[in-house]
């Protein structure tokens, strides 16, 4: 048994910093010595010691030494003859000891990829004839294909991996991801689910996944919830967190949290998701929540974004918008794909001021994720900021047409006609469509608000408010109802308005403001017991009274401040 027969075993047995230091040492024998290894032995040793810096995430000095050993493996395939070597009297066979050239060339990839170094992850797997590949080596090119934009390719390779493992679910996902048609799919598994007892679900599985890749929601959740119900695939954590994904998509926050919810009680260390989840947690004034989330998911993995996009929702919602980014940036550090670490760091952007990068990052999320319509709404908020009315219409336009007439669409296209003193009435029209459509989403309430606001129609926008909030509570509808509620001169109630708001999310400024100004505010209840009152005594009561109030005002605004450091 030779010395190199000594490093295959360890590399077998793991053992990835023993073989580092022999191989390296071997190595630097060999290059003292060229006689004193075979060719087949210095292209183990080679791959070896490369496969052990990969272990060690040294990639870039993982991809020097794997080509070394493609290099020479060329020099040995000229070799007829292996020459003998000193020290190696009872080596195998070459080959069946040396290490496959197409498994090289898969690691070279993985370090280029690691390396974000796409493109030459690309070259070297397309340099491996067609036959050759592996289901795995179809696999990632599939996934660089597609993220480089090579749509027809990447088709191909994901094809390739179904005809030879027709149950890749994850192959199957990214074919619906480019448009290809569900029924099509279905065709390449059929064979295995006719074959194989208790595959039945499958063909519902590909169904509900093809009506999510084309933006159809609806029937998206009831496919998917038919599949929940069946009794083998109850309470799987993939499928409630594509459910609550999808809530998520169609605007349903509630059950989107409560199917969160349901799948992290079921898998206490899940991160997948859990972005939004956080995301979700965050707009509802849960920071509280949100911080002890982030906090676990940092326990479970660091190197993932879900931790990273969860803490910055949580400085994103405390106005401190510069850590926001930076944490935004990390996430997409880690996963260049994170739709939701882009439009973290989009909004920060945007808060920040910084329009124009902040709209590169919209737009990549878009390329993303062209079905989901909270990356059209970020794109959109950019260009009303930097006064591009046009180029807002334009885009909301073309959501309305891709993605269909539902209330989301409806409400996001009168936003920006709410922008354009003469599209009103079509704000209005457009409105009124969507709360037909869904007289509970959150998003149509607020917009039909303030436009009932701007025509003082307070009565009517205290009625929408108020049946709206008959079967759910939120801090936006509980603190616009109380604006109206002053608006009309009903003090008290308003007053419990604001209360329900903070007591749901406590740091909505809005709330507190309003709360303020009631304060300055005399209801008339209170004019006429004061008509009562000694004038001397009222009038001193009054004056400490302002300067108390402007002494409040003061410490508020600087709250205020501090709160958005």
């Amino acid at each position: 048994m030779s010395v190199v027969d000594h490093v295959r075993e360890m590399a077998a047995a793991g053992l990835h910093s023993n073989v580092r230091l022999l191989s390296g040492l071997l190595l630097t024998m060999s290059g003292n010595n060229p006689e004193l290894f075979s060719p087949s032995q210095k292209y183990q040793l080679l791959v070896y010691h490369a496969d052990s810096l990969f272990h060690d995430k040294e990639y870039r000095n993982a991809v020097s030494k794997y080509t070394m050993a493609l290099q020479q493996k060329k020099a040995l395939s000229k070799t007829s003859k292996v020459r003998p070597s000193t020290g190696n009297a009872a080596s195998t066979p070459q080959s069946q000891c040396l290490p496959s050239e197409i498994e090289v060339k898969y690691k070279m990839a993985e370090c280029y990829t690691m390396l974000k170094q796409d493109k030459d992850a690309i070259a070297i797997l397309d340099g491996i004839p067609s036959r050759q590949r592996t289901p795995k080596i179809n696999m990632m090119l599939a996934n660089l294909y597609k993220k480089a934009g090579q749509e027809r390719s990447s088709v191909t390779s994901y094809k390739e991996v179904l005809r030879q493992c027709p149950l890749a679910l994850d192959a199957i996902l990214g074919l619906l991801s480019l448009s290809v048609k569900g029924a099509e799919v279905a065709s390449m598994t059929m064979n295995v689910i006719q074959s194989i007892p208790n595959l039945d679900w499958l063909s519902v599985w590909i169904k509900a996944y093809a009506f999510v890749h084309t933006g159809d929601n609806t029937r998206a959740i009831n496919t998917i919830c038919s599949l929940e119900k069946k009794s083998l695939l109850r309470d799987n954590v993939d499928i409630l967190g594509s459910l609550a994904d999808l809530y998520f998509r169609a605007g349903d926050n509630k059950n989107a949290i409560l199917k969160f919810e349901q799948a992290q009680m079921l898998d206490p260390y899940l991160i997948k998701g859990m972005d939004v989840y956080g995301y979700l947690l965050a707009r509802e004034g849960r920071l509280e929540d949100v911080e002890n989330l982030g906090c676990r998911l940092f326990n479970i993995s660091d190197q993932h974004a879900e931790p990273w996009v969860v803490s910055g929702c949580h400085s994103f919602y405390s106005k401190r918008y510069s850590r926001a980014l930076y944490l935004g940036a990390k996430a997409i550090q880690l996963n260049s794909n994170s739709v939701q670490a882009l439009l973290l760091k989009g909004a920060a952007l945007r808060n920040m001021g910084r329009v124009q990068e902040a709209i590169i990052h919209f737009r990549e999320a878009i390329r993303l994720a062209p079905c989901r319509l909270d990356c059209y709404e970020g794109l959109i908020e950019c260009y009303l900021a930097s006064n591009g009315l046009r180029e807002a219409t334009v885009m909301a336009n073309n959501v309305y047409k891709t993605l269909g007439a539902n209330a989301q669409t409806l409400t996001l296209l009168a936003t920006v006609c709410l922008e354009d003193p003469v599209a009103q009435e079509k704000a209005k029209t457009l409105l009124d469509k969507a709360l037909t459509q869904r007289p509970d989403y959150i998003k149509a309430v607020v917009k039909k608000a303030e436009l009932l606001s701007r025509e003082q129609k307070y009565e009517d926008g205290i009625a929408l408010l108020r049946n709206a909030l008959a079967n759910q509570s939120d801090c936006i509808l509980h603190r616009m109802l109380g604006d109206f509620l002053v608006a009309v001169n009903e003090y008290q109630e308003a007053m419990d308005q604001y209360s329900i708001a903070l007591s749901l999310d406590p740091n909505d400024q809005k709330s507190l403001e309003g709360m303020q100004k009631m304060e300055k505010e005399e209801s008339p209840t209170d004019a006429t017991q004061e008509e009562d009152v000694d004038d001397m005594e009222g009038s001193g009561e009054e004056g400490d009274l302002e300067g108390s109030d402007s002494e409040a005002a003061q410490w508020a605004d600087q709250e205020q401040w501090f709160g958005m450091q």
